[in-house]
Parts: structure tokens; C-alpha cells; sequence
């Protein structure tokens, strides 16, 4: 056990130091090759590189997360095997990580090949990168065989289609992957941009840029993209009141339902007059935004998490540092209340429409909201897991026999 222990960590060093190497070696081609551009056109070609590269960057980075998520698990007492009701074989956090390190790899570096035969002048090279990248994502999906872990694949695709159509009985799976799909809405909203060039075969030209054409920033998809997890999640609460005549799924899908008029309120402002917006429907919208924010923090706190005491979470098995730092530590719950506020807030902010070309800024919001959501799990999870343990607690308090059976069973007077 020690020298595999020993080797794991020797491999893992050598992985750090390749990537190092191999960052660095991304980075300089990167740079020079977007020094090679000239002023008024690197700006224009960052901003389509980051179109097109941001959303699997964000992906990789949410992989990433969630192994780190699946490592506490394991280490912990919370069985999310049995939470998520998964396969004997499902993805460890070590193979989940092994995912997100060829990801890593493959991601910025076709970024990288794209900037750099760009800038050398071979147009229709660079523009077959990021339409490779993709192709190759889809396959690697949908792909038939028993190879590339078959059976996680066909799981989240299958959850996937539940979250899509849901009409069946929703499960933890369905709307624990739906609430990270509405984090994510932006990554969805830059994917259809993305491929709206791909088809009109805009990649690497500069006519993507304007307002108005085909795939603009003016687009009424964009809106319509964004609202679409928004809606999963709508509908799935909905299916659960028909299912368990709760009320509280009602105020979860009400909830859900805050977040439409923050998204087609902000796409308005591109399609009114700017007196109209500034006086009229900017006001409409902070306030929708406040209000979505704050209820979606609330339940959060109170639904999600149920944080009716500060001593439950990060609770390892064995006798741990991260056991010793996080576990009953108060400041834990103060920084995830309030991280959590905040973040909720610059979400619901970065679906304005002004935005939407300062790409570096939406990228870091998008980002800090992926983490937000990393944060979430830890709680959402583990609070799915105590109410487990509660109803088995309960079955089994109910199964157990009352003191008049045990005296009758315990009996030695009675005939038969």
C-alpha cells in the first residue's frame, strides 16, 4: 500500500511539472501569436477566440471541481454512491480527475493552434480547430461502444434526457444535474453562438462581429438559450407537486420563475429605445434581479442546505487536517453564507445585456458562479444524505417491535 501510495504521489508530481511545462510552452506560442495581429483586430479575434474556448474551458473547470467534490465524499461519511443511486463501476474521483487533466491538455492547446495559424495566415486551417474540438466532444458523448466509460456516459446522457422531457418521476440525479445546468447557462448561451458560426461558416472572419447579423449579440436566441435551464428546472418542480402535492415544490418552481423576466428584460435593452430602457424597463429590471437573487439565496440557506446547526459539514472518517480546519468551524458557514450572497448577486448581474462583449469580465463572473455552485454541492449533498439516514431511522424505529409484542414473544407461559 505504501509504495502504491509512493508512486501515485511520484506520478502526480511528474503530471504537475509536465503541465507546467507544457502551460508555458501554450502560453508563449499564444502570446506571440496574438502580438503578430495588428491593433484593430486583436481585440476582435480575442473576443471570438474566448467565444469559442470559454465554455469547455469552464467545463473542464466544473470537472475539476467536482472530482475535488467526490474526493471529500469518499473521505467523508456521505455515500453519494447511494445518493445518486450509481453503478458499482461508477467514476472515481481519481478517473473524474483523469478526464479533467485530458481536458485541460486538449482544450487550450487547439486554443493555441487556433491563434497561431491564424495569425500565420492559414484562415481555414484555424477555423477547423474549434469545429474539430467539438465534433470530437459530441463523439466522445454519444459514441456506442463499451470504451471511454460507457456507462457513465449513457447515465449522464439519460439524465440528461430526463432533465429535457420530464415525464417521469423526477430523482435527485434529475434535479441536482438540472440546478448546476442553470450555472452553466452561459456556457450554454456561448455554445449556440458558437455553433451558429460553425453552420454559417463565420469562424475566423470578422463578420461575426456585427450586432444584427445572423449569430449577433441581438440575437433573440440568446435569451432563449439562457431561460432554457431555467425552464428544465421549472417544469421538473412541477412534476414534483403532481407527484407529491407539496407545496414547497410550488415555491422552489415559483423561484425558478424569477429568473425569466431578469434574462428577457435584459435582452430588451437592445430592442428599445434607450429612453424607454433607462426609464422604464432598466427599473423593472434591478428589481426583478433583486428579487431573484435574494429568494434563490434564501432557499439556498434555508431548502438546499437546511442549516439548522453548524457542526455537520467536512466530517472525515479518519482523523484528517482539512477534518481539523473545516469541520464545527463557524467561520465555514459565515464564509459559504456569505460568498454565497454575493456570488448570487454578480450571477443574476452578468446576464445584462451590456456585458456581453466585455469577455474577460463575464468569463471570471461565470467562473466565480461555477464555484459558487462547487460550494453548494458540498451542503445540497450531504443534507440529501441526513434526510436518508432520517427516513431509515424512522423505517426502522417503525419495523422494531413494541414492548407488549416482547413480552408476548419473550413469553414462556403460553401454549400454542
Amino acid at each position: 500500500m505504501e509504495t502504491q501510495v509512493t508512486k501515485w504521489k511520484s506520478s502526480c508530481i511528474f503530471m504537475v511539472l509536465l503541465f507546467l511545462v507544457w502551460g508555458f510552452i501554450c502560453s508563449k506560442i499564444g502570446w506571440h501569436s496574438v502580438m503578430r495581429m495588428s491593433v484593430d483586430l486583436r481585440d476582435l479575434f480575442l473576443y471570438e477566440a474566448f467565444l469559442y474556448y470559454n465554455p469547455l474551458l469552464l467545463v473542464t473547470t466544473m470537472v475539476w471541481l467536482w472530482g475535488i467534490n467526490l474526493w471529500v465524499f469518499s473521505q467523508s461519511n456521505v455515500n453519494y454512491a447511494k445518493i445518486f443511486d450509481l453503478h458499482q463501476n461508477h467514476l472515481t474521483h481519481r478517473e473524474i480527475w483523469k478526464c479533467a487533466t485530458w481536458m485541460t491538455i486538449i482544450v487550450p492547446t487547439s486554443m493555441t493552434a487556433y491563434l497561431y495559424l491564424y495569425s500565420h495566415g492559414e484562415v481555414s486551417l484555424a477555423a477547423s480547430q474549434p469545429v474539430l474540438l467539438y465534433f470530437a466532444v459530441v463523439m466522445i458523448l454519444i459514441f456506442p461502444f463499451d470504451i471511454f466509460y460507457f456507462s457513465s456516459r449513457y447515465y449522464l446522457l439519460r439524465t440528461l434526457w430526463r432533465i429535457i422531457i420530464p415525464l417521469q418521476a423526477i430523482t435527485f440525479s434529475d434535479f441536482f444535474l438540472a440546478d448546476i445546468l442553470t450555472s452553466m447557462a452561459k456556457v450554454f448561451s456561448d455554445l449556440e453562438r458558437s455553433i451558429c458560426r460553425m453552420v454559417h461558416r463565420q469562424v475566423a472572419t470578422i463578420a461575426w462581429f456585427e450586432a444584427d447579423s445572423v449569430c449577433g449579440s441581438h440575437s433573440i436566441a440568446i435569451p432563449l438559450v439562457l431561460v432554457l435551464p431555467y425552464l428544465f428546472r421549472f417544469f421538473q418542480c412541477l412534476r414534483q407537486y403532481k407527484d407529491t402535492s407539496e407545496r414547497s415544490t410550488l415555491l422552489n418552481a415559483l423561484k425558478y420563475s424569477t429568473a425569466v423576466p431578469v434574462i428577457f428584460l435584459s435582452a430588451l435593452k437592445y430592442h428599445v429605445l434607450h429612453d424607454s430602457w433607462t426609464n422604464f424597463y432598466r427599473p423593472l429590471w434591478l428589481l426583478s434581479s433583486v428579487l431573484n437573487s435574494l429568494y434563490s439565496f434564501y432557499w439556498d440557506v434555508t431548502r438546499d442546505w437546511d442549516l439548522s446547526g453548524f457542526t455537520r459539514t467536512f466530517k472525515f472518517n479518519k482523523s484528517h487536517l482539512y477534518s481539523r480546519l473545516l469541520h464545527g468551524r463557524t467561520w465555514v458557514y459565515f464564509w459559504v453564507i456569505g460568498s454565497n450572497l454575493i456570488l448570487r448577486c454578480t450571477w443574476t448581474y452578468k446576464l445584462s445585456a451590456h456585458l456581453r462583449h466585455n469577455y474577460l469580465t463575464v468569463f471570471t463572473i461565470a467562473a466565480l458562479e461555477i464555484f459558487r455552485r462547487f460550494q453548494w454541492i458540498f451542503f445540497r449533498v450531504e443534507n440529501e444524505w441526513n434526510k436518508m439516514n432520517s427516513r431509515s431511522n424512522i423505517q426502522l424505529s417503525m419495523n422494531d417491535p413494541t414492548n407488549e409484542e416482547v413480552k408476548l414473544l419473550s413469553s414462556n407461559d403460553h401454549d400454542v
